[in-house]
């Protein structure tokens, strides 16, 4: 057992301790809080400097693939210097004289109150069953067609393309003779009809005109013949056409 008069010598050095290591850790001096605010203030620079690979990815010249450097557009307001090859020409189908006078026109009949053609051509997705759908003479005709542009060139010389015609698509088969083509043109709807019944009674075919809303339809048969147009105004001005021959 240690004397009493050796217990003030050991107790002297715990007593001697700050008071903060009862409480609170005792604040870091203000140097080391300069040197913090430092760090994080300044401290990118010579992190930056004592980390060799991130300086180099900083500091190295910027990879650029010269076949791509036509194609960047840094400034929206100028176009880029050559076309986009995943672009779409523009549709410029409202922008064409069609040449058609006065003399080859014919006023369109008036239309009929009902149109029970248009009702055979809603919902129909494809040409070739646009046209199954026109008569059953032609249903089993229709169902064997093949596409291709083409068969554009192949109407009735009684039934061509309009003028300016921009074929857009087109189907038939030689079995029967059926043919069906869809384009646009940039007439309006009403001098497309007028031009399409001028060719056909003065070739001798009828003409029956039936509408439903902006949507028309001209008809008409001559001996075994027959032709079928719908036509309907483009919302850009102009008209878009499918029509079937047989």
């Amino acid at each position: 057992m240690l004397p009493t008069r050796a217990l003030p010598l050991l107790l002297a050095p715990l007593l001697a301790l700050p008071l903060a290591a009862c409480g609170k850790p005792a604040a870091p001096p203000q140097q080391d809080l300069d040197s913090l605010d430092r760090e994080l203030t300044e401290g990118a620079k010579p992190a930056n400097q004592r980390d060799p690979a991130l300086t180099a990815a900083l500091r190295d010249q910027i990879m650029v693939d010269p076949a791509m450097t036509q194609s960047a557009n840094t400034n929206v307001v100028r176009p880029p210097s050559r076309p986009d090859a995943g672009s779409v020409p523009p549709d410029d189908a409202g922008a064409r004289p069609d040449g058609v006078t006065a003399a080859d026109l014919k006023p369109v009949p008036a239309a009929k109150g009902d149109c029970p053609a248009c009702r055979k051509a809603d919902g129909a997705l494809t040409l070739g069953e646009l046209a199954r759908r026109q008569a059953p003479a032609t249903a089993a005709c229709a169902q064997a067609v093949s596409y291709s542009a083409g068969w554009a060139n192949r109407l009735p010389a009684d039934v061509p393309l309009y003028p300016d015609a921009r074929v857009l698509e087109a189907a038939g088969n030689d079995a029967c003779g059926l043919r069906i083509v869809s384009f646009a043109s940039s007439a309006p709807t009403g001098r497309i009809l007028d031009w399409y019944n001028a060719r056909v009674t003065r070739a001798g075919y009828s003409a029956e005109h039936q509408a439903d809303g902006a949507r028309h339809v001209l008809g008409g048969t001559h001996g075994d013949a027959a032709f079928i147009l719908y036509a309907t105004p483009r919302p850009g001005g102009g008209t878009d056409v499918d029509l079937v021959t047989r």
